[in-house]
C-alpha cells in the first residue's frame, strides 16, 4: 500500500510539474487505491466571479482525475503509454462553496482486465471513468462520464 501510495504522490507531482493550470489549481492527491483516486484543490484560486467554484476549474479537477487513474494504472503495470481522454460529459449540478474533491473511479461497465487485455492485443484501449465533486449537502455538484485512451508509445532505437 505505502507503494501504491509512492505511485500516486509521484504522479500528483508530475502533473503539477508538467501542467501549469493543475498547479495554479493547487492540485493535491486525496485517498486513492487500485479502483478509485481522488484529487483536491482548495476553492480560493478556483473560485468564479460569484465566490463558488470556477465551472473551468471543476471539469479539469475532473479530467485529471479520471486521466490520473488511468495513467497509475498504466504506471504500475510498467505500461509505457500516452492517454488522452477521448470524449467527455460533463454536468453542473449545483454550486460549489467550499474546496473542491473529485472522486474518480471506473464507470459501472468498464473492467481493468478487458482494458489491458485489449492493450496487450492491440497496443492501445479505452475504458470510461465516471468522476464526481461531491457537494456539501451530500450530494453532486458535478459530474463527469468520460472515455480515456490509452495508445503504446513507441520505442525509438
Amino acid at each position: 500500500m505505502i507503494d501504491h501510495l509512492s505511485d500516486a504522490q509521484q504522479l500528483i507531482q508530475f502533473i503539477r510539474n508538467e501542467i501549469p493550470l493543475a498547479h495554479a489549481m493547487d492540485l493535491q492527491l486525496g485517498p486513492c487505491s487500485d479502483d478509485a483516486l481522488t484529487l483536491l484543490a482548495p476553492l480560493a484560486p478556483n473560485v468564479n466571479d460569484k465566490g463558488c467554484a470556477f465551472g473551468g476549474s471543476l471539469v479539469s479537477l475532473m479530467t485529471l482525475s479520471g486521466w490520473a487513474l488511468v495513467e497509475l494504472a498504466l504506471r504500475r503495470r510498467g505500461e509505457d503509454c500516452d492517454v488522452f481522454v477521448a470524449e467527455s460529459t460533463v454536468r453542473y449540478l449545483a454550486p460549489l462553496w467550499q474546496d473542491l474533491r473529485s472522486e474518480s473511479r471506473l464507470a459501472a461497465e468498464a473492467d481493468w482486465a478487458t482494458f489491458f487485455r485489449t492493450l496487450a492485443s492491440r497496443g492501445r484501449a479505452r475504458i470510461e471513468v465516471a468522476c464526481v465533486v461531491p457537494g456539501s449537502d451530500g450530494q453532486p455538484a458535478a459530474t463527469l462520464q468520460a472515455r480515456f485512451v490509452a495508445k503504446r508509445r513507441i520505442q525509438s532505437s
